[in-house]
């Protein structure tokens, strides 16, 4: 396989080009008009029984030593664990997570740029890898066949208004949009560390995210998210067509709620943020330090609602006790909450099971503790005998 060629990004202003063995695409499936379906012409959403009944939950050792963790699954089920920061790895369970195949090295050395996206138009799969510590020179790799091989992409992404490109590291999973004028368009939280990451770079620190209109070619960058010094975000699309954006800080000295995470909203598909707003509930990171901490977040596959599943740390110090929350408003409130394990637990990614495949009804977290360790459970299980009718206008 070639290797990558990359035009130097030392300059903010210049475009950050990955030129790599050209792939060929695959047709978009799913009839104009109809309900959005993914490649393998499964619907994307789909009732919010399979999430409930018997509550569900155990927890798997999925990779050892090294960290950084991003979970998506397919569109033929196969849930996808990303790992590493001296090799990227992939594991892959074709069982919904009951089993996991040997290890799949997709770079070495390589390190994990986060974001990993499925394209529900192609069936593709992109995974981003960064030479060393960000910022670094990136290398785009594509998966045709749900993360069983991988080869070297080509794409271009484009800096933003302030002339800077994008770091990918260490953001959640991207997201096919389903609706609205740029459905299909892929979107990922990505970030500027605006010369590096020692604190005196912090305060010009911001967020942000790429976009793609043509299945990860060409990237867009958007505004920057309205706040300095955040790094490591999130992001869902609601049913409404509204995206979502929750972001960690490393800079928490301005009396803005420091511990908590800070959101914004997008109502152009991810291009710009507004509405900037410090959650009253998530917190972000241990409570005894001003530094934060990369979070997972998942809207459930469900028509017409909006349920989403956060996960980060409930710990007045340390990185310790991983909970997960779940909103039922599209995050304007989390009403319930579940610890996941007492013992150590930081970085966290989130995805949701589809439609009918093996994964339907599981919620998978890939988090770092001794390792990598794997968390599946269902929404009943985070329930914990409540009822979920009791969440939703009457």
């Amino acid at each position: 396989m070639e290797s990558a060629v990359f035009v130097p990004f030392a300059s903010r202003s210049m475009v950050c080009v990955l030129a790599i063995l050209a792939t060929g695409t695959v047709a978009v499936r799913g009839a104009a008009g109809s309900e959005p379906t993914t490649a393998a012409e499964w619907a994307v959403e789909g009732s919010l029984a399979p999430f409930l009944g018997e509550a569900r939950f155990e927890v798997q050792q999925v990779f050892q030593g090294e960290r950084f963790p991003n979970v998506v699954v397919a569109t033929d089920g196969s849930v996808l664990t990303t790992w590493g920061n001296k090799s990227y790895k992939v594991r892959r369970s074709e069982d919904g997570g009951a089993t996991w195949g040997p290890e799949i090295t997709v770079a070495e050395p390589g390190f994990h740029g986060g974001g990993a996206i499925v394209d529900e138009r192609s069936g593709d799969v992109l995974v981003f890898v960064e030479a060393g510590h960000p910022p670094a020179p990136l290398t785009v790799y594509r998966s045709k066949d749900h993360g069983r091989t991988w080869q070297a992409d080509q794409a271009v992404v484009h800096p933003d208004a302030k002339g800077n490109v994008p770091s990918m590291h260490m953001n959640e999973h991207g997201i096919t949009l389903r609706r609205g004028p740029h459905a299909g368009r892929l979107l990922r939280p990505t970030r500027s560390y605006a010369g590096g990451n020692a604190r005196e770079f912090w305060p010009e620190h911001y967020t942000n995210a790429i976009y793609s209109d043509d299945g990860g070619k060409t990237w867009k960058t958007s505004a920057p998210f309205p706040a300095m010094g955040t790094g490591e975000a999130t992001l869902a699309e609601l049913s409404t067509g509204r995206i979502y954006y929750n972001s960690r800080r490393h800079l928490s000295t301005d009396g803005l709620n420091p511990r908590r995470r800070h959101i914004a909203w997008s109502d152009d598909s991810g291009e710009t943020w507004k509405d900037l707003s410090v959650s009253e509930e998530l917190p972000d990171g241990d409570q005894n330090r001003d530094y934060g901490l990369m979070a997972g977040l998942v809207r459930l596959p469900v028509q017409d609602r909006d349920i989403l599943i956060f996960s980060n740390i409930d710990s007045p110090d340390g990185r310790k006790r991983g909970t997960v929350w779940a909103s039922f408003d599209g995050g304007r409130s989390w009403p319930v909450s579940r610890l996941v394990t007492e013992e150590a637990f930081a970085y966290s990614s989130l995805d949701a099971g589809r439609p009918g495949t093996a994964s339907e009804g599981w919620i998978y977290l890939l988090f770092e503790g001794s390792g990598g360790r794997m968390a599946r459970f269902n929404l009943a299980w985070l329930l914990n005998g409540r009822d979920i009718n009791d969440f939703f206008p009457k």
